[in-house]
């Protein structure tokens, strides 16, 4: 029997935990499938100060998170440099935030499924879903299970590995306070040291087209031995991020008939940073809103408007934030080098770390606060030629 009202959320990481919390308290009937839940996922785990102001919830959770203040950036030369975050940046364990948001959903009326949906088939209005332990219906589908959800090929073409970050590292017990962020020569990517509760997440990001994960193992490895940490009880992991090129974002197409993706699944993550949390929190209000609105076309449109311009920009800006050159020294060396001498850009820098600062008008700011003398060749480097105006985003609706 057709299943008229239901809405299914295929995942149930925070894109899709929200999205069901928030549909759920419109008064929809949301079935979530998750075969894992709460479960600890492979990355840094960090809420900027941006998301905490969107969703006080979390800023109010602080049992589940630790707070940091004092960041440590350090160039592929060695050169390092602390500044202090002015908002500090949130870490959770993704056990502790995943669960957290799942138990929201569930005070909301969200029927939780613990299954792996194996199957999808059918068309809006009449979705038919293969699971672990049967099948289920629903009217509306919305997909939130990651990068590699194996779904993506059904509705819009699989993410090229171009358009994939991979990471490695581990989960180093004890007490840590400092976050580090470690640029590398001739990697799209970062060495983090993300502290949390009783643990730290150390890792290594890096383009998987540019550098296999074994061998970003074996960089983390020796960066980790290096520098005096012990792997003593700590415990690997691997993931796959997206990171899209601009192209990918400007084509990027998150929606259909009966069905929208969030989060990871739509590629919403910083091409530069890697930083996705509080896009799929975002995704996940603007698609919720949309669907309670009974205009589900409006998810795509806002994204487009608020969301894609931003990653767009981002993803033009990465390959020379990464690889460009400034007076001979890579651009990481002179940002490290900027935020060492002057204390308006150790501002720029926290507010980069708090997302208060958007890439769009990180070029006027960085003419308006260093004389010209010293910002010589950054801006020009990262931005030549990339206006906002000239990054042209496409339609993603159907």
């Amino acid at each position: 029997m057709r299943d008229h009202g239901t809405i299914a959320v295929v995942g149930g990481g925070p894109a899709g935990a929200l999205a069901a919390e928030r549909l759920a308290n419109g008064g929809q009937h949301v079935r979530l499938f998750d075969e894992k839940l709460a479960w600890e996922k492979p990355c840094g785990g960090g809420i900027t100060h941006k998301a905490l102001q969107q969703y006080p919830f979390l800023a109010a959770a602080q049992s589940h998170y630790k707070a940091i203040e004092q960041c440590e950036l350090i160039a592929p030369s060695g050169r390092r440099v602390r500044f202090r975050i002015q908002h500090p940046v949130a870490i959770f364990s993704r056990t502790d935030l995943n669960g957290l948001l799942l138990e929201r959903a569930r005070k909301a009326g969200v029927e939780i499924a613990r299954e792996r949906v194996t199957r999808i088939e059918g068309e809006a209005g009449e979705w038919r879903m293969t699971t672990t332990s049967g099948e289920s219906r629903a009217a509306f589908l919305l997909l939130a299970a990651g990068a590699r959800n194996p779904f993506v090929g059904q509705f819009v073409a699989p993410i090229a590995s171009s358009d994939l970050m991979a990471t490695a590292g581990y989960f180093i017990p004890g007490q840590f306070s400092l976050m580090q962020i470690q640029f590398l020569e001739g990697i799209s990517g970062y060495i983090w040291v993300f502290p949390r509760l009783d643990h730290a997440s150390v890792g290594i990001a890096g383009k998987g087209d540019e550098t296999p994960t074994r061998e970003l193992r074996r960089i983390v490895e020796q960066w980790i031995g290096e520098n005096g940490l012990s792997l003593e009880g700590a415990r690997f992991f691997s993931h796959i991020l997206p990171s899209f090129r601009q192209q990918s974002i400007e084509a990027i197409r998150v929606s259909g008939d009966g069905w929208a993706m969030i989060g990871d699944s739509a590629g919403l993550v910083d091409p530069i940073t890697g930083e996705g949390l509080y896009y799929a929190l975002r995704s996940a209000e603007l698609c919720a809103e949309g669907l309670l609105a009974r205009r589900p076309e409006d998810y795509a449109l806002h994204l487009r408007e608020e969301i894609i311009p931003e990653l767009a920009l981002a993803a033009r800006v990465s390959q020379r934030f990464y690889h460009g050159q400034v007076f001979g020294e890579s651009v990481a060396e002179r940002m490290i080098s900027l935020t060492s001498q002057s204390e308006n850009f150790r501002e720029l820098m926290s507010d980069l770390f708090a997302g208060i600062q958007g890439y769009r008008d990180l070029k006027a700011r960085l003419y308006r606060i260093l004389p010209s003398v010293a910002i010589e060749g950054l801006a020009e480097t990262l931005f030549q030629s990339s206006s906002f105006a000239k990054v042209t985003v496409k339609p993603i609706v159907e």
